[in-house]
């Protein structure tokens, strides 16, 4: 149901420097790039995650209540999404672990303050 997910950034070099590590964590890649924003994915027809600089030119800001969430492949990817964004700046929100009802996860927020979940459902 979802085609594509789209986050703000002030500093789209910052931030494309940032999701080229994380994301290669998924296995993905970008599938695109625009002077104003960038777009990853694992393959054609999966869904994208983009960042962006916002048209109006006003610097970039978190939503309250706003969260993006990545599928990963098991708790060991989790982990590895979690380490990875720790080392590359990103503030925790939650260390990996296992939550209610078999969900295993982590929170973190990235280097503009947007807030993710890296998740692997049993």
């Amino acid at each position: 149901m979802i085609a594509y997910v789209t986050i703000g950034t002030s500093d789209l070099e910052r931030a494309a420097g940032f999701y080229d590590q994380l994301l290669a964590v998924l296995g993905a890649k970008r599938v695109w790039e625009l002077e104003r924003s960038i777009g990853w994915s694992t393959s054609a027809g999966a869904p994208t995650f983009s960042v962006i600089k916002p048209y109006d030119t006003r610097p970039a800001t978190v939503g309250n209540g706003t969260m993006v969430a990545l599928a990963a492949r098991s708790e060991t990817e989790v982990d590895a999404l979690y380490k990875k964004a720790m080392e590359l700046g990103a503030t925790d929100e939650g260390a990996a672990g296992p939550r209610a009802g078999g969900y295993y996860a982590a929170y973190f927020r990235d280097l503009d303050g947007n807030k993710l979940c890296a998740f692997y459902e049993k």
